[in-house]
């Protein structure tokens, strides 16, 4: 998940995104930024482990505690996760690939933009903004992203849709 911006949009997480949660039966959480508060942190740390990065809109406390730029190690998958506004390049997908060149990785995980994407880079890794779950911006429904973690691999991510945001 990414730009949450809590508590700008509410001081809990939507309904539609805990149910979602456990209807897949989330084991890990990653958030590629824009927590802008550590109330966020604490509220998905209660649902499962979490392990993100922060955004151009975090403090200086989840900068500490997070960093910019992570790659982990997660059932042997290697997935690098950053916010998305770091680098030059035109377009915030092009600034999250660019930032990992170099990199054997089976996924790269950004935000930024609120705008849900995965595709396959021609390398054959993952890139995936999965939206946000509390502000859509201009999109139609609020996102988060599913991803699947098979045989030390990442054998799918999908974008989970959902149109109310009420707790």
């Amino acid at each position: 998940m990414s730009d949450t911006h809590l508590p700008r949009f509410g001081r809990a997480l939507p309904q539609a995104l805990l149910d979602g949660f456990e209807g897949h039966g989330i084991e890990r959480i990653l958030h590629a930024g824009d927590w802008t508060d550590p109330l966020a942190v604490g509220l998905l740390e209660a649902l499962a482990p979490v392990d993100g990065v922060a955004g151009n809109n975090d403090g200086p406390a989840l900068h500490e505690r997070f960093g910019t730029v992570a790659i982990l190690d997660i059932e042997g998958a290697r997935i690098g996760v950053t916010h998305g506004h770091l680098g030059t390049a035109r377009t915030t997908p092009e600034r999250a690939r660019r930032l990992f060149d170099g990199e054997t990785l089976d996924a790269i995980v950004f935000g930024h933009s609120h705008i849900p994407l995965v595709e396959r880079t021609a390398a054959g890794t993952w890139l995936a903004n999965p939206g946000s779950p509390t502000d859509k911006r201009r999109q139609p429904d609020y996102t988060w992203g599913l991803m699947t973690i098979e045989e030390d691999a990442v054998s799918s991510i999908e974008i989970v849709r959902f149109a109310d945001r009420s707790t």
